[in-house]
């Protein structure tokens, strides 16, 4: 059961009880990531997720990272296009260790001269190790072509030459305006009591001033384009897609079921034709992300450059078939059943229940239950699909990236045109 509170600042409180269990998540959400940046600032988002864990004036950054292990819990951060969570995982008697804690870090750290420029290293470096994997880098570049020139379109980690250049400054501008008491939700799961939760919080996060200013985000504009990046890798990396659709779209279920059914899984078509019958790839799926207003839809595959063409070709024939000829009832049921499986199975983490309410709330203002998304599921129909198919799938939509050996662009020709 889930239950809410709005504390008079703003700040959401959302809990879920769950008392059969031992453990206890927290997550402290703020709607503050890339898209909230400039040119001149992009990555400052992750970076102070990074200098959270570097020092409070109660606690240096070895006794941040002792706390929880001590007991045998976790802590850790992620800092996405629109959210940054910070989250901490133990056993409901560690609870007010866990909310200690985190409330230290979120409202008491230091951002020391000296760890600012440790830290700006240690960037550098995850920047560098992230050049290095093309295979994660390729998405980041798919996105960088869909959206180009618009904040969505840039990476969360940002540039070598920007985070040398971000200060102390920079950091407290930032948290000053994006850090505000109506852009923070915290979730909490486990074997809590809600009214105990409210009790523990509403002193530490019911205090924070109203501040910074309301942000008006720009609908980013699309380009079908063709960006190329030639790499000494062994493998073509390629990314092949188009916008999706925002988060609390009316269709968004409907592009679940097709994300399922295109490469959601082993089962997928794109799986079973690429790499189960024809062996021409170890790595293809499907994936979409959602934003407040805006999606994107992607085909990944890490193949052979002598395998291309004929990959460009059968993930052509699938678009193609799926706009035009759209889907099967066994393929309908079958997605159906996956999706709503995945669902309740989620349910038996309470990290991913946290994760739910938190990002739910944040971003859609309501929890949407499990429930709730199995009977929208359940009324996806055929037509559904297929109509969304060819809104996808127009050549017009499509974008293609691909990082790895020189290639020449007319190859993806059979997908463009």
């Amino acid at each position: 059961m889930y239950m809410k509170e709005t504390l008079p600042n703003g700040v959401r409180i959302v809990t879920e009880e769950i008392p059969y269990v031992r453990s206890v998540s927290i997550g402290i959400w703020v709607g503050a990531g890339s898209r909230d940046e400039d040119e001149t600032n992009n990555g400052i988002a992750h970076f102070i997720e990074h200098m959270m864990f570097k020092g409070t004036a109660r606690r240096s950054p070895k006794e941040i990272a002792e706390t929880l292990d001590a007991v045998g819990g976790q802590l850790n951060a992620f800092t996405s296009k629109e959210y940054t969570c910070y989250y901490a995982k133990v056993l409901d008697e560690y609870l007010d260790t866990a909310v200690d804690l985190l409330s230290d870090m979120f409202f008491n750290s230091l951002f020391l001269e000296e760890e600012i420029e440790k830290e700006k290293n240690v960037i550098v470096e995850e920047i560098k190790m992230y050049e290095d994997a093309p295979d994660e880098l390729v998405h980041d570049i798919f996105a960088s072509t869909l959206w180009r020139g618009h904040a969505l379109g840039r990476p969360v980690i940002g540039t070598e030459q920007i985070i040398r250049r971000l200060s102390k400054k920079d950091i407290d501008d930032f948290i000053y305006k994006f850090y505000s008491p109506d852009s923070m939700v915290v979730a909490v799961a486990g074997n809590i009591k809600h009214e105990s939760i409210v009790e523990k919080l509403s002193p530490l996060f019911g205090t924070v001033p109203k501040r910074g200013e309301k942000r008006n985000y720009t609908v980013p504009d699309h380009h079908c384009l063709v960006h190329v990046k030639k790499k000494d890798t062994e493998q073509v990396h390629l990314c092949v897609g188009t916008p999706g659709l925002a988060m609390d779209d009316q269709k968004i279920y409907v592009l679940h079921v097709l994300n399922s059914i295109l490469g959601g899984g082993i089962s997928s078509r794109l799986f079973q034709e690429i790499r189960e019958e024809r062996g021409l790839a170890y790595s293809v799926f499907t994936y979409h992300n959602s934003y407040r207003d805006a999606g994107l839809f992607s085909i990944y595959a890490g193949l052979s450059k002598n395998n291309l063409n004929q990959v460009v070709s059968l993930i052509s024939k699938e678009m193609k078939d799926i706009r035009i000829n759209g889907i099967t009832k066994e393929e309908l049921l079958r997605a159906k059943e996956q999706l709503k499986g995945s669902l309740f199975l989620g349910l038996e983490n309470v990290s991913n229940r946290m994760s739910r309410l938190g990002k739910s709330e944040l971003c859609l203002n309501r929890v949407v239950t499990v429930e709730e998304a199995v009977e929208r599921i359940k009324k996806v129909s055929l037509d559904d699909v297929k109509e969304l198919g060819e809104k996808l799938f127009k050549r017009e939509n499509i974008v293609v990236t691909s990082i790895g050996p020189e290639v020449d662009e007319k190859q993806f020709a059979a997908i463009i045109d």
